[in-house]
């Protein structure tokens, strides 16, 4: 194994980690590389492969990977459960990558509720699931981690109904009777955080409120298995499942890569899969949705869930609007996606329910809209012949209600991931 893994320095929210080597160090898989600065939001990093640093900068640390025996690494020095995690550098798996850490030093009352987030929420992928119609039991371990470390009561596992398995597999492999399940319906973003302490909790948060003021903690059920790997197996996070699909050269498949060295190039991960098609638009890093653009050199992350090979991008029309969605892509994400299409960006404008906070926006109330015609109208009086937006399937439900009518196409984020694996277009949902 003589190939270059790129482990960037700045994988979470918080500030970048430190890094801990130099160029010529020999590293061993699971050895710390680099450290959160310390009392700051962050996470430390560790190398997943054997080798040798090639390269150090304040973005990335390179090591030529050496021969790895992946069974082994080296053990977290910890002893209580929060020093494992911390130690560990686990983050949040299904979004930002807020460092769990922090997250559990959140103060809840004895009544508070843990929930785990296993929505999996993006249309595509997948990992979550087959992660966890395997090894339920492991979910279950961590929850009861997560449970004694906040020192509660309630813990609640929020799946959407139609994961049938996943949900058998869950009921029976909860023989004490941890948690709770709590059935979603399969509508996006429902695994967004507020979203789902509005369906389990029957409380909607402002923009501006954290989890802890409904009592609760949210955590992704990947970062969860992690966490009981970091407190029974005392191993750091160096490894991610990922959903590979889309244009790969067994065109139109969907298939589950486990336990993914992070840092590896996404050139490789593909190559694991059968390697990626001749044809394809973009390779995505994440979801559909909110997914961003990547290239064959660039390097997995923690955060990593995805890799997409989208379908070509279609030839779109000479002057197009873009409508923004808190829950989807954002403005610069879907310019970029309309240059590719060979249209030129003539007029912009935000889902009503969209709120500024800080660099950002939030929805007041994800996946449940009130309408968009006001915005459409707005965007055809400013010259958009068609229309490229990343709406949720509600917003894109009323958006197709009335832009048609008006004689603007439709082209949504989602459609090049979507067609490269045959899936249904968001577009009309009639049962909304």
């Amino acid at each position: 194994m003589a190939k270059e893994f790129i482990f960037y320095l700045k994988q979470h929210i918080g500030l970048p980690a430190v890094a801990e080597v130099k160029c010529g160090d020999y590293v061993k898989r699971g050895q710390r590389i680099a450290s959160k600065p310390e009392g700051k939001p962050g996470a430390n990093l560790h190398t997943s492969i054997n080798g040798r640093v090639m390269k150090v900068n304040e973005e990335e640390i390179r090591i030529k990977a050496e021969e790895t025996d992946f069974s082994v690494y080296e053990k977290l020095k910890g002893n209580t459960p929060m020093e494992l995690i911390e130690e560990a550098g686990i983050v949040g798996m299904g979004g930002a990558g807020f460092p769990t850490d922090r997250k559990l030093n959140t103060k809840l009352t004895e009544n508070g509720t843990i929930i785990i987030n296993a929505a999996e929420c993006e249309p595509v992928l997948s990992h979550n699931i087959a992660r966890l119609e395997k090894e339920p039991h492991k979910l279950l371990r961590g929850l009861q981690m997560v449970i004694d470390i906040l020192q509660v009561k309630r813990g609640v596992i929020a799946i959407k109904s139609k994961h049938k398995e996943a949900v058998k597999r869950l009921k029976e492999a909860d023989k004490d009777g941890i948690c709770e399940i709590a059935e979603l319906e399969d509508m996006y973003p429902m695994g967004e955080e507020r979203a789902v302490i509005r369906e389990v909790m029957g409380v909607l948060l402002s923009v501006d409120s954290l989890p802890s003021e409904a009592d609760a903690v949210v955590l992704n059920a990947e970062t969860v298995m992690r966490i009981r790997e970091a407190v029974e197996d005392k191993k750091p996070l160096i490894d991610k499942d990922i959903t590979m699909a889309g244009k790969l050269k067994d065109s139109g498949q969907i298939r589950i890569l486990e336990d993914i060295p992070i840092g590896m190039q996404v050139a490789d991960v593909m190559e694991m899969a059968g390697g990626i098609g001749e044809e394809y638009g973009e390779i995505i890093m994440g979801g559909p949705f909110t997914g961003e653009r990547t290239y064959p050199d660039k390097g997995i992350k923690k955060t990593t869930g995805g890799l997409i090979a989208a379908e070509a991008f279609l030839k779109g029309p000479e002057k197009i609007g873009i409508l923004i969605c808190a829950c989807g892509a954002g403005k610069e994400r879907l310019t970029e996606m309309a240059e590719s299409m060979g249209s030129q960006v003539v007029a912009a404008a935000w889902c009503k329910q969209a709120h500024a906070k800080n660099t950002a926006y939030k929805c007041e109330n994800p996946g449940r809209c009130p309408g968009q015609a006001g915005k459409v109208m707005e965007l055809k009086k400013q010259g958009a012949q068609a229309l490229l937006i990343s709406n949720c399937t509600d917003c894109t439900n009323t958006v197709m209600s009335c832009a048609p009518k008006m004689g603007l196409p439709v082209y949504h984020c989602t459609d090049g991931s979507l067609r490269a694996v045959n899936q249904k277009l968001i577009r009309r949902n009639r049962q909304i």
